[in-house]
């Protein structure tokens, strides 16, 4: 994968400011350090930095087709492009080079903008056609790779990354205030919207379209799934057919002309990848060692390296560990928010950073990653306290009235409850803004309207209501983004998902639900399929969420540049939180032994900390 920025406007002549493109295209270098191009023609200019992964002489973008009139860029793989490449040529078409993205521009030849839909990747691309006029923006179903843009006067302007168009004198660095408030009460922020008032974000599954001046975006795909009603209750899941899915999908993402390693938490949904690998390469007489990646903790609690060297030890991996303790949170929390361009719910993200670095440090740029799982397969808690509430083991009194009016209008259910009673946390949310904020809530607020499409959720069995929300609200923008992206590009390293292979999630898509999480026991496909490749130790270990230290360790540890970010003076003069509220959240959090449950309860003064970087990061004015 790579990072492009770009600008599209009718009118522009083809010598568009090549230094502004330049200083856009060179704030991506972390994202492509292999290569740079920066090329224009009549109406659009493009800058592009490459990560070189697949045909490493011959790849190069723009990409295109024959006659030149079509022009693409895209910062992705598409793993069935052998399959595309093949039937393109029986129609006809002649390629120049053996990279993956160049199917792209002959796709759109023969079949138009639906050509998206024949795509298995990860990918996010622009497409000039020349001829008709027309600029289409695209992003990948799971919303793996990133794509901004900005739209003005009938200017379009585009990038992997916000920073790249910060450069341009058309884009300020003003908060949305709506973005802002989704990190607070969601995961994270929610496509389209961004932390900045200027830049959206294109959603997941989606085209842009810019033809004749107007500007349209459409979804191609959603996780879509059947009604409730639908369901047979008697059907049998085919685990065979999962178990032939999900290594045909890791077979697709060893494909590179680079070695491949991958990531080890210690839990089941790596643990299962890396078993899966190992057998690709056993079936492939490839002999030679792969390289896995782990993160420790010095705190004991929330340590998973034992479980990890089980693993990497039965796979036969060079396992490269780091460990993570205070400090090395606090190197590296202003880098996190700098490429997550966001403040940070809690402080993984420098975990992250600092595994793809280790992965870099090692001469490797592609690692293949478990995420995914646990939004499909039901992973995480929620999903069980929904099993005992179907089987009346709590009363789970949360149903006040009000709070089912919020449900209804956010998930079109008043029944299903997703992560917190929101009318409740509006108050919390009013308490921490600072006054005047607070007074504008209703404005901004992002409860006041549903941040998915209702009509996935309406009439749905409670675990693909809650995995669908998990799909949209969570993995998206958070964890493939801020927890995934940024972190792996920050390091120019590349990750891959095999659990997001379109196959895989359309196997579980038309799954009997009750399959998903038996009893107590999520993830039971994955289990399954895990319980001869891996120890019991893994497979039938509990979830173990991925955590790092909150907010409370770094007061705790009475660092000054923490103090000085949280201190009452600096938040009153930003003008976005509630000073007093932070000094005595600061009270809290700094008494002997607090220690926050970070499943449960929001790491509130992580967000305002995290803000203060990400102000600092981007010359973000006060209010």
């Amino acid at each position: 994968m790579c990072g492009f920025v770009g600008c599209h406007s009718p009118g522009m002549s083809a010598d568009f400011d090549m230094a502004l493109l330049r200083r856009m295209t060179a704030t991506l270098a972390h994202r492509g350090p292999d290569s740079e191009i920066v090329t224009t023609e009549p109406g659009l200019a493009l800058g592009f930095r490459r990560l070189a992964i697949i045909d490493l002489e011959g790849g190069e973008q723009p990409v295109r087709n024959e006659d030149d009139a079509i022009t693409v860029v895209c910062n992705g793989e598409i793993y069935n492009h052998r399959e595309l490449r093949d039937d393109l040529i029986q129609r006809g078409h002649s390629f120049r080079v053996r990279v993956d993205v160049e199917v792209l521009p002959h796709l759109y030849e023969e079949y138009g903008p639906s050509f998206v839909s024949r795509l298995n990747g990860q990918f996010a691309f622009v497409l000039h056609d020349r001829t008709r006029g027309r600029l289409l923006l695209g992003r990948d179903q799971a919303g793996i790779a990133p794509l901004f843009y900005v739209f003005r006067e009938g200017t379009l302007l585009f990038a992997s990354e916000i920073k790249a168009l910060l450069q341009h004198p058309m884009v300020s660095s003003k908060v949305d205030m709506t973005g802002l408030d989704q990190v607070l009460t969601f995961p994270g922020p929610v496509s389209p919207n961004s932390l900045f008032a200027d830049v959206h974000s294109l959603p997941p599954g989606h085209l842009l379209t810019l033809e004749n001046g107007k500007l349209t975006t459409e979804a191609y795909w959603d996780l879509d799934y059947p009604l409730a009603k639908d369901l047979d209750p008697a059907a049998e899941p085919d685990y065979e057919d999962l178990d032939q899915r999900l290594r045909s999908s890791v077979a697709r993402r060893l494909q590179a002309d680079v070695d491949v390693g991958f990531y080890l938490s210690g839990g089941l949904d790596s643990s299962l990848i890396a078993a899966l690998i190992c057998e690709h390469d056993h079936v492939h007489n490839l002999n030679r060692p792969r390289h896995a990646f782990s993160i420790g903790f010095t705190d004991q609690l929330i340590d998973e390296r034992e479980p990890q060297d089980l693993v990497a030890r039965q796979v036969g991996a060079r396992h490269h560990t780091e460990v993570f303790d205070g400090e090395a949170i606090r190197a590296r929390l202003r880098q996190a928010v700098w490429h997550a361009e966001a403040p940070l719910k809690e402080s993984y993200n420098t975990c992250s950073l600092a595994l793809s670095g280790l992965v870099r440090n090692n001469a490797l740029k592609v690692v293949l990653t478990g995420e995914g799982a646990d939004e499909l397969f039901g992973g995480y808690v929620g999903y069980r306290l929904d099993q005992q509430r179907r089987a009346g083991a709590d009363d789970f009194s949360l149903e006040a009235q009000s709070a089912r009016e919020v449900q209804e209008r956010l998930w079109g259910d008043p029944d299903f409850f997703y992560e917190r009673d929101y009318g409740a946390f509006a108050e919390i949310k009013a308490a921490l803004y600072a006054p005047d904020v607070a007074a504008g809530l209703t404005s901004f607020d992002c409860c006041r309207d549903t941040p998915l499409d209702r009509s996935k959720m309406i009439g749905r069995h409670p675990l693909h209501q809650r995995s669908y929300a998990d799909f949209k609200l969570r993995l998206a923008d958070h964890l493939l983004s801020d927890h995934g992206d940024r972190v792996a590009y920050a390091h120019s390293v590349e990750a891959r998902y095999p659990f997001l292979d379109p196959d895989v999630i359309d196997w579980v898509r038309t799954a009997p639900p009750d399959c998903l999480v038996q009893g107590m026991t999520e993830k039971y496909p994955l289990r399954r399929l895990a319980a001869h490749r891996l120890p019991p130790e893994v497979t039938k270990r509990e979830k173990f969420g991925f955590v790092a230290p909150s907010s409370a360790s770094l007061l705790q540890d009475g660092a000054d540049w923490v103090e000085d970010l949280l201190s009452h003076e600096r938040i009153k003069r930003a003008g976005y939180f509630n000073a007093d509220t932070v000094e005595r959240l600061k009270s809290r959090y700094r008494q002997p032994g607090f220690r926050l449950n970070t499943t449960f309860e929001p790491d509130l003064l992580m967000i305002v900390l995290s803000f203060e970087l990400f102000r600092e990061c981007f010359d973000v004015p006060p209010l």
